[in-house]
């Protein structure tokens, strides 16, 4: 059975840390908790491992409520974001300090130990201590340490932020392997979009300490329930309009009209519009594209991309596209935005979908 929460709460000083939260994680595979700084994914975390206590609500994992059993008697490992090894340790004592509070044989810890070193290929650093390291090993040891502990849970609270990108990708691609083999139930946070999409699993958005939507990865990216949701799975920010639609038009603000069907059998009334910055085009390349006009307010350059950030009216976009553009700032340019790219929410920002 799955890590399951139910009405799962924490309040501290009157502030909601976590807001009233009903929810069964999938068990035996990556699970993603993707929000913002401050949308509470370290207090759910901590939650999680037994560290703090919720205010309401409980925690069962496999049919028992573990909310008030403390975190030493909880088969549960944790890394940080700070690489926390024992500085006194060499690599070797850090990666198998787990098992001597469980009194393992020492042939067994040997084993194990080799083992995981082996995967996460720092078996050559075994006799260094931590301030021998750098940052990417000592991350791999804290790593090793939470999983020679064979844990049933594992808790990773955004363990890949403080590395440089090449180790950042590295990692990305072995974490989802090495866990699989476990069988665990993984629970990963970041603030990353593309982070959550490269790990893939399940993931769950959250906003201001409530979960908005979980669902596989993809799926979720893909398809949206609602525009926090949507707003959270992307980044660059999510682009958005206020609309109108009458009969089979979509009028945006600026008075610009958008003749579709795909929306024809939905109320009259007032909708917000919203579309990735890669599904905003500089060159037309469908029938049902519309020409948008903006006033470019800066250009940045990432190797072989742009973003381009403008004006459209009172809205402000980003558009994100392939080659270099270097547009002078004031500059007018022309996008142009297919409907079948867009999300459409209705006055409660909850996802609108054609009948």
């Amino acid at each position: 059975m799955a890590l399951e929460f139910r009405n799962l709460c924490k309040i501290e000083d009157d502030l909601t840390l976590i807001a009233p939260i009903s929810l069964k994680l999938k068990p035996g595979i990556f699970n993603t908790i993707l929000g913002p700084t401050l949308s509470g994914k370290t207090t759910l975390l901590r939650l999680m491992a037994g560290l703090d206590k919720p205010t309401s609500g409980e925690i069962w994992n496999k049919n028992i409520n573990v909310t008030n059993i403390p975190v030493q008697k909880r088969n549960v490992a944790m890394v940080y974001q700070q690489f926390i090894n024992y500085p006194s340790m060499t690599v070797f004592e850090n990666i198998a300090s787990p098992l001597r509070v469980k009194r393992m044989p020492e042939n067994e810890i040997k084993s194990r130990v080799h083992n995981v070193a082996d995967l996460l290929k720092i078996s050559p650093l075994l006799k260094r201590r931590p301030s021998e390291l750098s940052g990417g090993q000592q991350q791999r040891t804290a790593l090793a340490r939470a999983l020679t502990k064979e844990a049933e849970l594992v808790l990773l609270d955004e363990p890949l932020a403080n590395l440089d990108y090449k180790l950042r990708e590295e990692l990305r691609e072995e974490l989802p392997l090495l866990f699989e083999k476990t069988g665990a139930t993984v629970v990963y946070t970041t603030t990353e979009p593309s982070e959550a999409l490269l790990l893939g699993g399940y993931s769950a958005t959250l906003h201001e300490g409530r979960i908005t939507q979980y669902d596989p990865t993809q799926s979720l990216y893909k398809d949206p329930k609602s525009l926090i949701a949507a707003r959270t799975f992307s980044d660059p920010p999510l682009n958005t309009v206020k609309v109108k639609k009458s009969g089979e038009g979509i009028f945006l603000e600026g008075g610009v009209r958008w003749k579709t069907t795909k929306y024809s059998n939905i109320p009259n009334g007032n909708y917000t519009l919203g579309f990735r910055a890669h599904h905003l085009k500089l060159n037309s390349s469908k029938t049902d594209d519309i020409k948008l006009l903006g006033e470019v307010l800066v250009t940045e350059l990432s190797g072989s991309e742009s973003f381009v950030h403008l004006k459209s009216n009172e809205n402000n976009w980003v558009v994100h596209t392939q080659g270099i553009y270097s547009y002078r700032q004031g500059e007018q340019i022309e996008m142009y935005l297919s409907i079948s790219n867009c999300f459409l929410f209705d006055s409660d920002e909850i996802r609108v979908y054609e009948k």
